[in-house]
């Protein structure tokens, strides 16, 4: 069973519509010190429909990479 804060993650975005990984990389550092017991990429927050499957594939990996270091 889960415990504790479970983070629905944003997906930011540069002006020009490219996934800001950078950006992202300091928004789930940032959940992971303040405590989160887990979060998730492209759920609940709407971008996941406009994003491509590749996007989409970046994005989960990028954050499987994120927290596990």
């Amino acid at each position: 069973m889960f415990k504790g804060s479970i983070t629905a993650l944003i997906t930011p975005m540069n002006e020009d519509g490219s996934l800001d990984l950078p950006s992202m990389g300091r928004f789930i550092d940032w959940q992971v010190q303040q405590g989160a017991s887990a979060v998730v990429p492209v759920g609940t927050t709407g971008e996941s429909p406009t994003l491509t499957h590749e996007e989409h594939a970046k994005v989960v990996e990028f954050t499987i990479k994120s927290v596990a270091g």
